[in-house]
């Protein structure tokens, strides 16, 4: 997950979530209130409650010191509430969609992956960066953001500092591609399909792929989920090679739970469910519904997590890296589009 691991403390921690629910809940409800606004008024939401729900979190994070009697329920809004929604969102995933996608996709998801974790820690080594948070950034940014950086970091025995340094940048790079990547589709003239695959294998986390590709069309949210999932699924590899790599040192398993989230596990098996027919038809708009409303609220809560004020905390270099990085990936992503003659 991208934006709330900051406070993983405060999850485990104990306190009243209460007040922060609360809040991700106002926000939520007034992003609401404002794309239906923006829609009686322009005649449709430009701006989905999805994306509106971070920028308000945003602002309201960054004008505002909030008391730590927020954190927990922020912290949960971000994080727990947001991996339910991606959970419930396996039903509403057209199985034909899966099947659409191909194994010459599935095989160029694989290789855009292996080639910008050396592209990007090569970047990173030129910048001056150490190996350790030189591997993390190009881990973090080419696979599952704070998921991949927390699976690598026992494997190649890195600092605890380099992790909270590498983890430091996706707070704001992460909301900063849910909202500016839709731009895109205008810019660029592309189809949802388009869309979808390059959302997928660009931005860091699951649920941000779905806020960044819901206000787009369903078409883009479904190709692009199954894009992500690949990516996150390419971890398992990744540490089993950089493991051999540090073969020489003595090393800590990862989590597995950082290998395999358990929210992927459930949007595995709730697209199973809708493959093999278990979830009744009536049934799909409900679920639908339901994650949609928890995916808002979660939205108000990764807004809320994110402080732009940290961007002076995180280092010029280490920031350098990360938007290198990430244009590698891009350039990488929108070249397989182009290569496979997605339309």
């Amino acid at each position: 997950m991208a934006i709330a691991d900051h406070a993983s403390d405060v999850r485990t921690g104990t306190g009243n979530a209460l007040p922060g629910l609360i809040l991700c809940v106002a926000v939520a409800c007034a992003a609401a209130m404002l794309s239906a606004i923006e829609t009686a008024i322009l005649g449709r939401a430009w701006l989905d409650a999805l994306p509106v729900a971070i920028i308000l979190g945003v602002v309201i994070r960054s004008s505002i010191r909030l008391g730590r009697r927020f954190d927990r329920g922020i912290c949960i809004s971000s994080k727990t509430v947001l991996e339910i929604a991606v959970v419930l969102l396996g039903a509403s995933i057209d199985p034909a969609a899966a099947l659409a996608a191909g194994p010459m996709l599935l095989l160029g998801i694989v290789l855009v992956v292996g080639l910008s974790i050396p592209l990007s820690y090569g970047v990173g080594r030129l910048l001056g960066l150490k190996s350790t948070l030189a591997m993390l950034i190009a881990c973090g940014n080419s696979i599952c953001g704070n998921s991949a950086i927390a699976a690598t970091a026992p494997v190649i025995h890195a600092e605890g500092r380099d992790v909270a340094c590498s983890i430091a940048f996706t707070a704001i790079l992460g909301v900063a591609g849910v909202l500016l990547l839709p731009l895109l589709v205008p810019a660029l003239g592309w189809s949802a399909n388009q869309y979808g695959v390059f959302a997928g294998l660009t931005v860091y986390a699951v649920p941000q792929v779905l806020a960044a590709t819901a206000p787009v069309s369903a078409a883009s949210l479904q190709i692009g989920t199954l894009v992500k999932l690949v990516r996150v699924l390419m971890l398992g590899p990744v540490i089993a090679t950089l493991g051999l790599l540090y073969r020489e040192k003595e090393q800590r398993r990862p989590d597995l739970a950082h290998l395999l989230p358990w929210f992927i596990a459930g949007f595995l098996v709730m697209l199973a469910a809708r493959s093999f027919g278990f979830i009744p038809e009536g049934a799909l708009p409900v679920l639908s519904g339901i994650s949609s409303a928890l995916a808002v609220i979660s939205m108000a809560g990764l807004g809320l997590s994110a402080d732009i004020r940290s961007l002076t905390r995180v280092g010029g270099r280490v920031l350098a890296a990360a938007i290198l990085s990430l244009g590698i990936i891009g350039v990488l992503s929108y070249g397989l589009i182009v290569l496979l003659g997605i339309d």
